[in-house]
């Protein structure tokens, strides 16, 4: 049984390093408000899937990292990953039944109020925002949802992640 559980951290942490090698991905200036939370997601899903494994200090490291990786402002990312853990975690029971299209719906809640934390953050620091920039990402991220979750429900389930 620890041979799996052990098996089960590698799989929720390579998860999660991918998604923080997907956000460090160079894209041209005019992509770059389309870039999908892929931090966001995978962390909805693990918060949802796992909900007494993973919350809100998972996802305060994760933001720390992704903050570093950026190199932005130390604790921006941090501050709204752990607001998006803490609704996850609220509702995921009422979520976790919904059919996916209806999930994605959810999940452009979630990275729309993540969006909105970074580019209030930002617009303290004086940094000009575009309005395009409030809802490019959260829409990809809801189209994405779904193949997104059914990869990482398929490696929960062979990987035996409980």
């Amino acid at each position: 049984m620890s041979q799996h559980k052990q098996r089960g951290n590698w799989v929720i942490v390579m998860s999660f390093v991918v998604a923080l090698m997907l956000m460090a991905l160079p894209m041209p200036d005019w992509a770059g408000i389309w870039r999908p939370a892929w931090v966001a997601l995978a962390l909805i899903y693990w918060c949802m899937a796992l909900p007494a494994r993973i919350g809100i200090m998972v996802a305060f490291i994760l933001g720390i990292l992704l903050d570093v990786l950026s190199g932005t402002l130390l604790g921006q990312n941090a501050l709204a990953l752990s607001v998006v853990a803490f609704i996850t975690l609220q509702f995921y029971q009422r979520v976790r039944v919904l059919p996916l299209w209806q999930q994605g719906v959810t999940v452009f809640g979630l990275a729309f109020i993540h969006q909105v934390l970074i580019l209030w953050i930002n617009g303290i620091q004086g940094m000009p925002v575009s309005f395009s920039a409030y809802w490019a990402s959260p829409l990809i991220s809801m189209v994405l949802w779904p193949w997104i979750f059914v990869v990482l429900r398929d490696l929960r389930r062979k990987y035996q992640v409980a």
